[in-house]
């Protein structure tokens, strides 16, 4: 993969059931560097089908902005604290952006340079 797209602004979608996971998760990702931000959103019901049955479930949003060059670690440090078999993780690339914006999510989620 090229430079310029590890580099490529990504904004991560997940839910989780519960605030307090929430609030772990968010954390984590930014201390590991994983993330530059993490935003918790307000609670949302979500129907969806799963195991061929119509469930329904209150979950917590999370907005992860990250980049390309961390996404795989991103999703697995989810998947990780996660406690459903199969977590929402998708991820929208950034088309554009405030410049300055941009460029501190690239600091922030930049991999140490190893010694």
């Amino acid at each position: 993969m090229t430079s310029s797209l590890l580099n490529q602004p990504l904004l991560v979608l997940t839910n989780v059931p519960e605030e307090a996971l929430a609030k772990t998760l968010a954390r984590t990702l930014v201390e590991e560097g994983l993330a530059a931000c993490v935003n918790i959103l307000a609670p949302v019901s979500s129907v969806y089908r799963w195991q061929g049955q119509i469930e329904q479930a209150t979950e917590i949003p999370l907005l992860v902005k990250t980049t390309q060059a961390r996404y795989a670690e991103v999703e697995q440090a989810i998947l990780q604290a996660h406690p459903y078999d199969v977590p929402e993780i998708v991820a929208l690339p950034l088309a554009a952006g405030l410049p300055a914006y941009l460029a501190w999510m690239q600091e922030e989620t930049r991999k140490p340079l190893r010694v």
